[in-house]
């Protein structure tokens, strides 16, 4: 399994983003119950702190420990199934792009994806970069 993880530099900007938009929702509280404005104005401001709260920890953390979070996990078919495609009757690709039971002709014939122009093997179905149908 591959994982897909923010930098440490995006994950301190987004510290530094939760913090001012912590100090904002503060703000924001003082003012309306200094205006007089109905309760719900202030515990918005509230639950706005709340969430600029949890995500300085999130970002701090991607941003100061060795093992960061991952956004996305990326797997192969060989090593997890995906269960909604199982589902819906869809089987996993076969490795090589090849679509397991086709027995129609590519569309696009050639070495060379005709969207994105990468290299794909006259055996792929699928363009290897853009995943777009040859």
């Amino acid at each position: 399994m591959y994982s897909v993880k923010p930098g440490r530099g995006p994950s301190m900007m987004g510290v530094v983003g939760g913090i001012a938009a912590a100090v904002f929702g503060v703000i924001w509280m003082m003012g309306a119950a200094s205006a007089g404005a109905p309760p719900s104005f202030t515990l918005f401001g509230l639950v706005f702190v709340g969430l600029a709260i949890a995500g300085v920890v999130y970002n701090a953390c991607n941003a100061t420990q060795k093992n960061r979070m991952s956004e996305f996990d990326i797997t192969t078919p060989d090593e997890e199934q995906d269960p909604i495609a199982r589902a819906l009757g869809h089987a996993p690709r076969a490795p090589g792009n090849k679509k397991p039971e086709s027995n129609e002709p590519r569309k696009f014939e050639g070495e060379f994806c005709p969207f994105c122009g990468a290299r794909a093997r006259p055996d792929f179905d699928y363009c290897p970069k853009c995943g777009k149908d040859i």
